[in-house]
């Protein structure tokens, strides 16, 4: 703004003090000056930005102003005093009357030398007035005493700070204004750190927008009288510098927002004259050029008097813009509090958006762009929201080419901001520069950007789908505005939409799942996502041109966005944090729900009878059915089309043998076997046949089976086929009375007894047997007359099949194929829980003779075959890529599976608590695969027995600590690593009791003693000078020494020196570990009495010192 610039000479002119100018403004030289040098430097913090500081020496210092001149404002607006008071008649000072809000007339007896009553902090805190009519009144007491009118201002501005101190008439005529602010610092003694801009409760929720509101109408009310004033506006300008320079937070953060709110509202006062300028020129224009008979030279004149006012207006609006810019935003754009540093950039890009003439140049731009790199969310997001104005705005873009070039590396990379907010909003900006700037953004910059469309948050994603919208698919799919109408997009922009978003999908490689890139895509391209009628015909042309990925793909995508459209939420993973949908989207959802159904029905038997040997297709087609609005068979009279349906259906179960196309097409039949539609006997005939054909096949394979005592690959796979088919329907349908129990139980039997079944027959063979038995519970649980005969023989033929099974689980638990084992163990578990004594709670105590407890070596197996089989070293994982990762990932799901398995029947009884120590001495080793599964079965365990759980956790360390003797021996058993774990790991125990040291009192001083005990349960031999071989076990036991009470560190001293009585020690020579155990309850170390949570921290004044 080079005319700031020029302007500024004038706050500098040479002219002597008027006699209207006050103490205030004469000592704000000093002020600025005392205050500056302690405060700038510790209240100022510079931005993480790399460029910066060579930047900011060259053109910064340009712009702001030296120690000497740049924050002495006092000698300027001094000399620039006596100039405006010129301008204005001298009046007789008015008699002070009282006036609606008396400012000379005090309650309580107040002295008239006391300052007045800040009634108008009160009233702006209220904002029960309209603020035009308060700034009224106090331009009215303002004409009739200048001083008490400026010196009640001063108040509200020192009461908004939180300063309960005011400035007095007497310290207003005697104090410079470095003086007055030392003495409001010192009386700023407040208990609290709060201020009204900060503080809580609903009398200060709305104090800003209040108070920034005041601002703005005072500068709106004085723009056509006092605001050239000279006396009000370069006394508060002083008043306000000054204070931003404060270390007190207060003074500093309320100054700094009413400066910038004020600079805002002197901008559009600037903004008003320069357009007042330029109509005044274009009529003077006019006029001159009118002929000699027509030309009026008293309006010329007049012209030129009104263009002269409003250049010397626009040149005091300036000078004020310099002093608060350079007074202000200079220094307290990198303030150390981060809200200060939001307001200035805020506000500076205000005025770039409002008064680009001035404003807009790379000598401004520069801030925001120093402030990207700002390490704080807030002034991150700021900066973001002020770029976006300005990029948003295509007559201003061309101005902004250099701060690009500058800095668009960093708009780019901000996208991966670890601040959700901020990275969406750094997408958001940089879909402006793609509209607005045409070519600025590289493929590379545009590549860095693509990946963000599978992030998990589901903000981010939309805002890289828009960019991705934006750049690849708008310029070749979008059809232009044709007389105020869009037309509808022609079929081959709809198929280009796909065949691009097919190319990036496979082309990228980024990610396996294309419905995360559809969710991404939906709100910006949702009406092209929605064309089913493209997307099937696609698939179900002939000569379409199209990959077997391709293909795969959009198939997934058809499937994708049908299941967005029907249900209205993104895929697993996403949240939008929202709790529902609106009316209007509830309505378009059943809309398209319908619309849907309607094209897919006829459609779905030829796409099933196209793909129907790919199961990688034929799966994710078979989930249509979970999103059809299913009574339209019966309402639209499509019948046929179910046929067509069902006849697809079961060709499709009989080809394949993949458990995802089983399970798709069980759970889909499972969807169309409804009692409530009309066509539920048609669908309950196709399953009956389905099924028979299924164990007649199985019946006769089985029979093969048994009696044979060699079966070749292709009968094997026959069998196994024909068993995971069944197992799929008999876990979606009742398939109770094709009795398969006793022909899978002799299968598991012979497989158990001779070992000669394959395994891949065991695998599905176990899961019919755990089906028949949960299907067999559910008729029995739902019989009404439960305490009958009938139930009785039901319920104890019932528990003798569920008791023969788990026998061969348990037989299966030493098999020698992982899988077997793995699946036995899965299958042990769940029956052995859903069997446990928590199936009788609810009113079903006629079930109690189910109740089943396993024996005491049924338990030892499980927590055997958990050792060997979760709690292993995997290998390490390389990129995350390969083949083998992607096994190792499935291994460890696998494992997680197990361990949670085996927690739950820890925590619901059915195994004993102590068998939890197998799991939680492995707690720290393996904290990163399984930390999250064994933290929550130590919080269930503390909160069903919190004196047990604490027994548990000791017995984990004497196990550990036990078996690590065994095998090293009690030589310098504390220097070995895996000592440090079990420190590591007891340390983590300790953690564990929480911030509740009151309550957990008992425990750890029992915890303790229980320790101390084991520490000497073995003592040398009598004679003996070695230690005890457990005496290690003490520096575990330290670890939960910061847990005690300063009574039970003495307590637990005095027991132990008890106990070492019994213990022969070589005298001078104290054992290290007992010193350790010692010295971790002395006095002196921390206790529960002096942790974080004992004592509050005491409350002190926001000041920032010179640290």
């Amino acid at each position: 703004m080079p005319t700031h610039r020029s302007s500024s000479s004038r706050y500098q002119s040479s002219s002597s003090p008027s006699n209207a100018s006050s103490p205030l403004r004469r000592a704000v030289a000093a002020g600025r000056r005392s205050v500056s040098a302690s405060s700038s430097s510790s209240v100022s913090v510079a931005m993480p930005c790399d460029d910066r500081d060579s930047e900011q020496n060259s053109e910064g210092d340009s712009e702001s102003l030296s120690a000497g001149e740049g924050s002495d404002f006092e000698d300027s607006l001094r000399r620039n005093g006596k100039k405006r008071a010129a301008k204005r008649p001298l009046k007789p000072t008015p008699a002070k009357l009282p006036k609606k809000r008396s400012r000379t007339v005090h309650a309580h007896g107040q002295k008239e030398s006391e300052p007045p009553a800040s009634d108008l902090f009160d009233a702006v805190k209220g904002a029960k007035s309209d603020m035009q009519s308060l700034v009224d009144e106090w331009l009215d007491s303002y004409k009739q005493d200048q001083d008490a009118a400026f010196l009640e201002l001063v108040n509200f501005f020192i009461r908004s700070c939180g300063c309960k101190g005011t400035v007095t008439p007497e310290m207003f005529k005697k104090m410079s204004n470095s003086e007055i602010i030392r003495h409001l610092t010192e009386q700023f003694n407040e208990d609290s750190g709060d201020y009204p801009l900060t503080a809580s409760g609903p009398s200060w929720k709305k104090f800003q927008g209040s108070f920034c509101e005041f601002v703005r109408t005072l500068v709106y009310q004085c723009q056509y009288s006092l605001l050239y004033d000279g006396f009000p506006m370069d006394n508060l300008i002083s008043l306000l510098t000054g204070l931003s320079d404060s270390q007190v937070r207060a003074f500093r953060h309320t100054s700094t927002l009413a400066a910038m709110k004020l600079m805002t509202s002197l901008v559009r006062v600037a903004l008003q004259l320069s357009l007042h300028k330029d109509n005044n020129q274009r009529q003077y224009e006019a006029e001159r050029n009118k002929g000699p008979g027509q030309r009026a030279p008293e309006r010329l004149e007049s012209l030129l008097e009104k263009r002269r006012e409003l250049q010397e207006h626009q040149e005091e609006i300036e000078g004020m813009m310099n002093a608060l810019f350079r007074g202000v935003f200079v220094h307290r754009y990198r303030d150390v509090l981060p809200e200060i540093r939001a307001i200035c950039i805020e506000e500076i890009g205000s005025w770039m958006q409002s008064y680009s003439t001035s404003f807009l140049t790379d000598s401004y731009l520069k801030y925001i762009g120093w402030t990207l790199h700002d390490k704080h969310r807030d002034v991150r997001l700021k900066c973001l929201k002020a770029l976006q104005g300005l990029y948003g705005n295509q007559d201003l873009t061309a101005r902004l080419e250099l701060f690009t070039s500058r800095f668009k590396d960093r708009m780019v990379s901000m996208v991966m901001d670890r601040e959700y907010d901020v990275a969406v909003e750094a997408v958001r900006l940089l879909i402006l520069i793609l509209k607005s700037m045409e070519g600025v953004l590289t493929d590379a910059d545009c590549e860095s950007i693509y990946p963000v469309v599978y992030a998990s948050n589901r903000a981010l994603a939309s805002a890289a789908g828009e960019f991705l919208y934006w750049k690849l698919f708008y310029p070749e799919c979008e059809t232009r505005a044709v007389g105020g109408r869009e037309r509808r997009r022609s079929p081959r922009a709809q198929r280009t939409f796909f065949y691009l978003l097919l190319s990036f999908f496979v082309e990228s490689e980024l990610h396996d799942h294309a419905a995360y890139l559809v969710d991404s895509l939906w709100d910006c391209a949702g009406p092209l996502l929605k064309d089913w009628e493209s997307l099937t015909s696609l698939l179900l042309e002939k000569d379409q041109n199209l990959g077997d990925a391709q293909e795969s793909t959009l198939v997934e995508i058809l499937v994708s966005s049908v299941r967005q459209a029907s249900e209205g939420h993104p895929p697993v993973g996403r949240a939008t944090g929202r709790k529902g949908l609106t009316p209007k989207e509830r309505k378009i959802q059943a809309n398209d729900k319908v619309k849907l159904t309607e094209h897919l029905i006829p459609l779905l038997p030829q796409l099933l009878a196209k793909f129907s040997a790919d199961a990688e297709k034929v799966a994710p087609l078979l989930q249509l059915l979970n999103y059809f609005d299913l009574n339209i068979y019966c309402t639209r009279r499509l019948e046929k089309h179910l046929e067509l349906l069902l006849q697809q259906l079961q060709e499709v179960v009989v080809k394949h043998a993949e458990p995802a196309v089983l399970e798709a097409g069980a759970h889909a039949l499972y969807l169309l076997c409804n009692p409530e539609f009309t066509f539920f006997s048609r669908v309950d005939f196709a399953r009956s046949q389905l099924v028979d054909l299924l164990t007649d096949r199985f019946q006769q394979e089985l029979e093969e089976l048994l009696q044979s005592s060699f079966l070749d690959e292709d009968e094997v796979y026959s069998l196994a086929a024909t068993l995971k088919r069944l197992s799929a329907f008999y876990n979606a349908h009742d398939l109770t009375r094709w009795e398969l129990y006793e022909p899978c139980y002799q299968l598991l039997r012979k497989a158990v007894d001779t070992g000669e079944v394959p395994h891949q027959v065991t695998l599905p063979a176990l899961t019919l047997v755990y089906f028949s038995i949960l299907w067999t519970l559910t008729h029995i649980s739902g019989s009404d007359a439960s305490q009958s005969l009938s139930p009785q023989k039901q319920l104890l033929g019932l528990k003798g099949r569920m008791v023969a099974f788990c026998e061969l689980c348990q037989s299966c638990l030493s098999d020698v194929d992982s899988e077997i084992q793995e699946q036995a163990f899965v299958l042990l578990s769940d029956l052995l829980l859903i069997f446990s004594p928590q199936m009788i709670v609810g009113g079903r105590e006629f079930l109690r003779p189910l109740v089943f407890i396993p024996e005491a070596t049924l338990q030892s197996e499980l927590a055997s075959f958990l050792m060997d089989h979760v709690f292993i070293q995997p290998g390490e994982l390389s990129s995350g890529h390969s083949q083998e990762d992607h096994l190792q990932i499935e291994q460890l799901h696998q494992r997680r599976r197990l361990l949670a398995g085996f927690c739950k029947l820890l925590l619901y009884g059915v195994l004993e608590m102590d068998a939890a120590s197998d799991v939680f001495k492995h707690y720290n080793k393996f904290y990163n695969d399984y930390g999250d599964i064994i933290k929550e079965t130590l919080t269930r365990a503390r909160q069903m027995d919190r004196s047990h759980c604490s027994r548990i956790l000791l017995l984990s360390l004497t196990q550990l600590y036990t078996e690590l003797l065994q095998e090293q021996g009690p030589q310098g058993l504390n220097e070995l690593p895996a000592f440090i774990e079990m420190r590591d790991l007891a340390r983590r125990f300790a953690l564990s009791f929480g911030p509740q040291q009151l309550q957990n009192r008992d425990l750890v001083v029992m915890l303790h003693k229980e320790g101390i005990k084991f520490s000497l349960s073995e003592l040398p031999p009598a004679g003996s000078s070695s230690q005890p071989p457990n005496l290690a076990f003490l520096e575990l036991l330290s670890e939960f020494s910061p847990r005690l009470f300063h009574q039970d560190k003495q307590l637990l001293l005095s027991y132990l020196e008890k106990c070492l009585q019994r213990v022969s020690q070589a005298p001078g020579r104290p054992w290290g570990p007992v010193t350790t155990y010692c010295h971790s309850l002395s006095p002196g170390e921390n206790t529960a009495e002096v942790s974080p949570q004992g004592y509050p921290r005491s409350k002190k004044r926001r000041v920032e010192g010179a640290n």
